[in-house]
C-alpha cells in the first residue's frame, strides 16, 4: 500500500488551511496514494481559546471535513484526518476528533483524543489542552477496506498501553498525525514512535504540523514536523522534514507478520500482582 503523508503549517485561518490541505491531498492522489494521512488539528493551529470559539465549527457545519470528504469521493482514494477543532456539546469545550474518510467520501471511524497535553515545557512554553478541550474515553480500531487501523492522536503516543490495547485488538498499523511542540518534538518524537512500532509491530503513520503558525491573534506557535512512517521492526520509512508538502511511503504489509512471528511479544503477557511498595528492614 502507497500512503502519504501530508505535512502542513496550519494558521489559524480554516478557509486558508483548507485551500492548501486540498492541494496536497490532489498532489498525493496524483503521486499513486492508496491511503492519505494529514495531521492533528488540520483545520485551524491556535493557542487563543476565543479565536478558537469563533472560527471553529460543529462536526455538522465544519467546513474542511464536508470539503475533505467530497475530496476523497472525487479522488477515490481514503483519508485520515488527523483531527480537527470541533464545537461541541460537552461541557463547553472542543473535541480534538480525528476521521476515517473512505473513498466515497463516509465516515467510517471517529476517534476522540483521549490524553491531554497538559504540561509546562519551560518558564515560558505552558499548554493546558484541557482547558480548552474534552478528552475522549474510548479508543478506536477502525476497518478500511480489511485494514485494521488503530486511531491516536499527538500526546496519546506518551502511553504504550493504549496501543497495545489497539493491536491485541487486531491493528496493523497505527496512526498518530500530531502537532508535537518543537521542544519536545526534537527530543522524543521518533523514538516514541519507533518504541510503539517495535511493541506492537504495527507500522506507525505520523503525519505532523510543521513550522511557525501564522495566528490573527499575535500568539503563535511552532511545531516540531518531521513526518514519520515507521516499519514493525523500528526502522524509519520515511520522513517529512521540516517544511509542509507530501511524503510518500510503500507499505509492504507482509512485515506485520514478520515482525510478530520473530517477537512474538503481542503473545506473551502475563497477569501479575502489584506492583507492591517494599522497604528493607534492618
Amino acid at each position: 500500500m502507497r500512503a502519504a503523508l501530508v505535512q502542513l503549517t496550519s494558521s489559524d485561518d480554516p478557509a486558508a488551511n483548507l485551500s492548501v490541505t486540498l492541494g496536497f491531498l490532489r498532489q498525493a492522489a496524483e503521486s499513486g496514494a492508496e491511503l492519505i494521512l494529514t495531521p492533528e488539528v488540520t483545520n485551524c493551529v491556535s493557542i487563543s481559546r476565543s479565536r478558537q470559539q469563533n472560527v471553529l465549527q460543529t462536526e455538522d457545519d465544519d467546513i474542511t471535513l464536508a470539503s475533505i470528504r467530497a475530496e476523497a469521493a472525487g479522488l477515490g482514494v481514503p483519508v485520515l484526518i488527523g483531527s480537527l477543532g470541533l464545537k461541541g456539546p460537552a461541557d463547553g469545550r472542543f473535541a480534538n476528533r480525528s476521521f476515517l474518510i473512505g473513498s466515497d467520501g463516509s465516515i467510517l471511524a471517529r476517534y476522540d483524543k483521549i490524553h491531554m497535553f497538559d504540561v509546562q515545557i519551560s518558564e515560558t512554553e505552558t499548554y493546558r489542552e484541557s482547558d480548552g478541550y474534552h478528552p475522549g474515553a474510548e479508543a478506536v480500531v477502525a476497518d478500511l477496506e480489511g485494514l485494521p487501523i488503530g486511531m491516536t492522536v499527538c500526546y496519546d503516543v506518551r502511553f504504550p498501553h493504549l496501543y497495545r490495547a489497539l493491536a491485541h485488538k487486531g491493528a496493523r498499523v497505527l496512526t498518530v498525525p500530531a502537532a508535537f511542540s518543537y521542544e519536545t518534538g526534537r527530543a522524543h518524537w521518533e523514538p516514541l514512535l519507533r518504541a510503539r512500532a517495535i511493541e506492537t509491530g504495527c507500522f506507525v503513520l505520523a503525519p505532523a504540523q510543521c513550522g511557525t503558525h501564522a495566528a490573527a491573534s499575535g500568539k503563535t506557535r511552532r511545531t516540531h514536523g518531521h513526518s514519520l512512517a515507521v516499519a514493525p521492526w523500528g526502522e524509519v520509512l520515511a520522513d517529512g522534514g521540516d517544511m509542509p508538502g507530501v511524503t510518500l511511503v510503500d507499505l509492504d504489509l507482509s512485515a506485520v507478520d514478520d515482525a510478530r512471528r520473530r517477537v512474538p511479544s503481542l503473545t506473551h503477557d502475563r497477569a501479575f500482582k502489584g506492583p507492591r511498595w517494599q522497604t528493607r528492614k534492618t
